[in-house]
């Protein structure tokens, strides 16, 4: 009889223990940082491991357990809570805590309830994301809901009072808390998915923390995202728009809008896309996506991971390749990015920047090679960045 089998026999609680499946991501990464005019250039060694389990299902819930462990080998760095401010941040600090802790009850017909602290990503994750480039993940304290009852149409909706961000907790800006709610719906069309979207977020203020409640706003917009085969050509497409105000106690006045066009051609294993990306700022504050992914956006160099309160207007050009079975390798492809920057409001040149990654792909294991340059022009610094690192997912 199987250890399964065996566990079904005490009921439901037993059956989940039974089909228990183990969670093991492990992450080694070296990251670089060359920044003017810091006299001492970063080097950060820090090793993210990621256990747990995931239970299934009794009475229709499972219980999901994770916890997250980042050990710096070597600390050259700042750390943004270790006091190193003679170098350059690198944001992964040491830390040992709960990553995610959940309950997923599929007990109503399409419907999807979790409940605890979890991972939340939402379309492109521009606006809501786990920013799961850094070592310690982003997540949320939550009550979500996503119900897909009628063909083609996903109601997500969530309530939240906590964020469990990149710094840690041991960070004064490790945690933002407040009353927040994020409202998702969308609609899948043959020619691609049109989203409708509005969040409320509300950060309670924090003592020497002034972004925390100058970031309580509330956005609403829309995104269109989809492809169309053309011949031998797969064209992908997105567009989004959304406007943005203060909220709650958020001290400031604003009313700040966010564009975004973005178009990619791919053939066989080639690509090139262009986009433009427009976050406007009114002189005081700048569009802010405070539980974004924001590595994902306006360059790896991580310049702009604030908007500056005269906005910002991006334009950039991607380009890449990926090979499968190259020798021992399931897939091996390249990856490069050029960006231009401006003020949205005033036109003032920020710089530009190019992006270079190499990533491969053999079994359970993920490598990466990646390189950001940005070159500086009047507000900003130059800044390079260089990572080596190896992931491990089990």
């Amino acid at each position: 009889m199987s250890a399964t089998t065996q566990a079904a026999d005490f009921g439901p609680i037993g059956g989940a223990i039974g089909e228990t499946k183990p969670i093991i991501d492990a992450r080694l990464r070296y990251e670089g940082v060359d920044q003017d005019p810091m006299a001492e250039d970063a080097e950060a060694v820090t090793l993210r491991a990621r256990l747990g389990f995931e239970t299934g299902k009794a009475w229709e819930t499972a219980l999901l357990v994770e916890g997250e462990f980042v050990w710096p080998w070597i600390s050259d760095y700042n750390s943004t809570i270790n006091g190193k401010t003679q170098y350059p941040v690198v944001a992964d600090p040491e830390s040992y805590e709960v990553n995610r802790l959940q309950l997923v009850n599929t007990s109503l017909p399409q419907t999807t309830i979790t409940l605890g602290r979890q991972r939340i990503t939402l379309d492109d994750q521009r606006f809501v994301g786990n920013v799961g480039w850094r070592q310690n993940e982003q997540t949320f304290d939550a009550l979500r809901v996503v119900n897909k009852s009628i063909a083609n149409l996903t109601f997500d909706v969530t309530y939240l009072d906590q964020v469990n961000r990149v710094f840690s907790k041991d960070s004064p800006q490790g945690r933002y808390e407040g009353d927040s709610f994020l409202g998702n719906v969308s609609y899948q069309f043959p020619v691609g998915k049109l989203t409708a979207f509005g969040y409320w977020l509300e950060f309670d203020p924090i003592p020497n923390v002034a972004a925390a409640v100058r970031d309580s706003s509330q956005t609403y917009g829309l995104r269109f995202a989809g492809e169309r085969p053309l011949s031998k050509l797969k064209l992908a497409y997105a567009a989004s728009y959304a406007t943005q105000e203060q909220y709650s106690d958020n001290p400031l006045n604003f009313d700040n809008d966010y564009t975004l066009l973005e178009l990619t051609g791919t053939y066989r294993q080639y690509s090139v896309g262009l986009g433009w990306e427009v976050m406007a700022g009114n002189g005081v504050k700048g569009f802010t996506t405070p539980l974004a992914t924001l590595h994902k956006f306006q360059g790896w160099a991580d310049k702009f991971l604030t908007t500056p309160v005269d906005g910002i207007d991006d334009k950039y050009l991607n380009a890449g390749f990926t090979l499968k079975g190259v020798g021992p390798l399931d897939t091996l492809g390249l990856q490069a990015s050029w960006h231009e920057y401006q003020a949205e409001r005033t036109s003032q040149d920020y710089g530009s920047e190019i992006d270079v990654q190499l990533q491969a792909k053999w079994k359970r294991f993920t490598g990466a090679l990646k390189y950001a340059d940005y070159s500086a022009d009047g507000l900003f610094t130059d800044t390079s960045k260089f990572w080596v690192q190896v992931e491990y997912i089990w």
